[in-house]
């Protein structure tokens, strides 16, 4: 099949992943528009050497000391300090 030439208007932000992805790959804006949309297109598990993906669980312990409700604790007091930032951001 003979390449198709095509012109696409892109969303803002699709044009700044793109530009973003181009500088990280340091690979040319066609090659990575191919790529992305042949990924996004093709039938999943019919890549390449596509494996299917496996979580393979660690059995782990806390290290003596380390209180795991503090992990909650943690949580919380960030969630609070984000809140509040954006309260006072808008007013």
């Amino acid at each position: 099949m003979p390449q198709m030439r095509t012109t696409l208007t892109l969303d803002p932000d699709v044009a700044r992943l793109l530009e973003a992805e181009v500088h990280r790959r340091r690979a040319p804006l066609k090659r990575v528009v191919n790529d992305a949309l042949r990924a996004a297109l093709s039938p999943k598990g019919t890549e390449k050497g596509a494996r299917p993906f496996r979580i393979r669980p660690h059995r782990t312990e806390l290290r003596p000391g380390v209180d795991p409700a503090g992990f909650n604790r943690l949580a919380d007091e960030l969630e609070d300090e984000a809140l509040v930032a954006k309260v006072r951001r808008r007013a």
